[in-house]
């Protein structure tokens, strides 16, 4: 069994798990302190519950693409590939607009939960259902953005599961350190890491989506070969066959085939491929300098009070507590 595929969910499930579990800790220390500790039961029961929808999400969409293929086996070869590139565009799109958005938000994240469990709070016998959506919809959040990543690779069974699992666990481990312990750990340091880490994920995810797509539209010309001339390198520049993304860059297979240790984490990590194209290359790093840009920028942003106030910015959330 291959567990370098389980890495790219082990590092998106470790990062959104983490803030997930900074806006679970910080909610069970304002009910601590606002004496409302009764409340508890609904916020485990928020997490549970946005697991358990995040899971079923990712059986559906295991069970639609099985369905599609059985309905249409003629054309299993173009649904599978295809459906795994849009789900990868899908993955990319909601990493990335969390890469960059929630970025900006953490900065605030204190002062919004807060503001969401005092607003919960004054609802009196609606208190429970409000601590429970707020838990429900962060979990669900990340556990959503996860489910799309796994879904883009289709092929790679359980294992991808495994490693999302295993971030939850740790992200869990962690958020006992910091609530539970005491533990000093540097959040806003953890999140910048993690955030350049799932950068290169995504745009690693870039270069899959587009050898989907490939794969997708090959298999239609080879079905016709009146439709030859869609793939418009097909069996023209190179013996590794490239329908619509170009010329090949490198072909590495003898130097680091991406199959072999350390190719095959760079694969996983990266979206690294011993055969790359022009197609490939330019959205790698279009991607990296628009999206990435992007995500710097975000860094830097946010007024010194705020970012003073807020557990994303401070070594320590243990400050919650009081």
């Amino acid at each position: 069994m291959d567990f370098s595929i389980a890495l790219p969910t082990f590092v998106i499930t470790l990062r959104e798990g983490v803030e997930a579990a900074l806006v679970v800790g910080i909610v069970l220390a304002l009910l601590k302190k606002a004496k409302q500790s009764r409340l508890n039961p609904w916020v485990y029961a928020g997490i549970g519950v946005g697991i358990a929808v995040s899971a079923l999400v990712g059986v559906l969409f295991s069970a639609v693409t099985q369905a599609l293929g059985k309905a249409y086996p003629q054309y299993a070869g173009v649904i599978e590939p295809a459906l795994e590139g849009l789900f990868s565009v899908l993955a990319i799109a909601m990493l990335s607009w969390m890469l960059i958005w929630m970025t900006k938000q953490a900065r605030f994240m204190k002062a919004q939960v807060e503001g969401a469990v005092s607003s919960a709070l004054t609802q009196n016998g609606n208190a429970g259902w409000g601590i429970f959506s707020l838990i429900f919809v962060a979990v669900l959040r990340e556990g959503f953005e996860t489910v799309l990543f796994i879904a883009g690779s289709f092929q790679q069974g359980l294992v991808p599961t495994i490693g999302a699992l295993g971030g939850l666990l740790v992200a869990a481990a962690i958020g006992v350190l910091l609530f539970k312990w005491g533990v000093k750990i540097n959040i806003r340091v953890f999140f910048q890491a993690m955030g350049v880490l799932l950068m290169l994920i995504v745009a690693g995810l870039v270069v899959t989506a587009l050898q989907r797509f490939d794969e997708a539209i090959a298999s239609v010309a080879l079905s016709s070969r009146a439709s030859q001339n869609l793939c418009f390198y097909y069996e023209h520049f190179t013996k590794v066959h490239s329908c619509i993304l170009g010329p090949m860059v490198w072909n590495t297979s003898n130097i680091l085939p991406d199959e072999k240790f350390p190719g095959i984490i760079l694969k996983a990590l990266f979206g690294y491929r011993e055969n790359l194209y022009v197609v490939q290359a330019v959205g790698y790093v279009v991607f990296l300098i628009t999206v990435g840009g992007l995500y710097f920028r975000s860094l830097g942003g946010g007024s010194p009070q705020a970012l003073k106030n807020t557990p994303a910015n401070q070594k320590s959330i243990s400050t919650a507590k009081e």
